[in-house]
């Protein structure tokens, strides 16, 4: 008999646990630990804050998970032992024969002064509903949407949320205007230079004036402050805080010099035997400098090769999945289209494209959100 402890109930962690479960033994046990009681997907976020759908539409409970042989452990994560391969949750030591760390990013507003309280923290689900029920209420004027940190996860998210608001403002009637910012080099830096105006000009025809390489450093009353000291003044900020590890991942030595846990890009073995990440707390780099974005899709796959190797290991068999970065990301533009930005994301370059336009794409975003629940909580 084995076990397997996943750390995080995320994207990443549901679809390890639930792919380990499809392929281990009936007598092994498969531990999912995670201090939230529910999982709602990151797409949600813009939904809520745009008025379209809610949190809750989306949201199901991790207990449910149960019903498929996983035991669901609600807890908080004290500490991670990761030469052992084993975590203390609330005070219990659990070990496993394999660790696999899904604790995504974590967002860090205390990192920007001021940001917690003049802004709308947009990657917040928690305060969805207020900061959605603060838009609506907007009566008009200068709005902001911000990056004040990279990576961070989604990367089209933020400028998905400023077309999805100026839609509604416009549908509304709200005067005003909207920056959009990023401390980036680019809109979507995967793109390079061509990609990035093409995506681009979808800003500038929604009327969004946009600005690179603006590294905010402070937030006061009515504006925000970057660092060569320029003051941009608002009515309505509402920004991506930095993110971070989680300190427990930090403290148990899994960070390398990028800040994020360091994974072998294949196989997303971290360097301690039996111990794997994946998702949002991992850096993987691509030949062109940029990290491989922090999106959904490619934790699934990640989840779906830890636990094909950890399956074939503890089977004897060798390992043979690898995750080859073949995926894409949604980027809805409003008036129900949404484009894509895909591709392969390892090759040399990386050959990533911005996908036209349409509805169906924006269908197939939907989908992704519905199969997926579906798939691991059922109908």
């Amino acid at each position: 008999m084995h076990r397997v402890l996943v750390l995080g109930g995320g994207f990443g962690g549901i679809a390890t646990a639930v792919a380990l479960r499809e392929r281990l033994a009936p007598d092994d046990e498969v531990v999912l630990v995670e201090r939230r009681p529910t999982f709602v997907m990151g797409l949600r976020k813009n939904w809520a804050l745009a008025g379209t759908s809610t949190i809750a539409a989306g949201e199901r409970r991790l207990a449910s998970l149960s019903e498929r042989g996983i035991t669901v452990v609600a807890g908080t994560i004290d500490s991670i032992d990761a030469g052992a391969r084993a975590a203390v949750v609330d005070g219990e030591r659990l070990e496993a024969d394999a660790l696999v760390v899904a604790l995504g990013a974590q967002r860090d507003p205390d990192a920007i002064p001021g940001f917690r309280e003049h802004a709308i923290d947009a990657y917040d689900v928690s305060t969805s509903a207020a900061n959605a029920a603060a838009i609506d209420a907007f009566p008009g004027g200068r709005v902001i949407v911000g990056i004040f940190g990279a990576p961070y996860p989604c990367p089209p998210g933020p400028y998905e949320l400023a077309l999805l608001l100026m839609e509604r403002f416009e549908a509304r009637g709200v005067p005003g205007g909207m920056l959009v910012f990023t401390p980036q080099a680019g809109s979507l830096p995967i793109l390079g230079t061509e990609g990035c105006a093409a995506f681009d000009g979808h800003l500038v025809n929604a009327g969004i004036t946009f600005r690179a390489k603006t590294v905010a450093t402070a937030v006061e009353p009515g504006s925000v402050v970057t660092a060569d000291g320029t003051r941009f003044p608002f009515d309505l900020l509402i920004g991506v805080p930095p993110h971070r590890v989680p300190p427990v991942v930090a403290a148990a030595g899994l960070t390398g010099p990028s800040g994020w846990v360091a994974v072998d890009r294949s196989t997303l073995a971290t360097r301690f035997d039996g111990v794997y990440a994946i998702g949002d707390v991992t850096a993987i780099p691509l030949a062109n400098g940029s990290p491989l974005p922090k999106a959904g899709v490619f934790a699934h796959q990640q989840g779906d090769v830890v636990a094909s190797r950890i399956a074939d290991t503890f089977a004897g068999r060798e390992p043979s999945a690898v995750f080859s970065a073949n995926g894409m990301c949604f980027l809805e533009t409003g008036h129900g289209r949404a484009t894509m930005v895909a591709g392969d994301f390892y090759a040399d370059p990386p050959a990533v494209t911005l996908r036209d336009e349409s509805e169906a794409n924006f269908a197939a975003k939907e989908a992704f959100e519905q199969e997926r629940l579906t798939a691991w909580f059922g109908g």
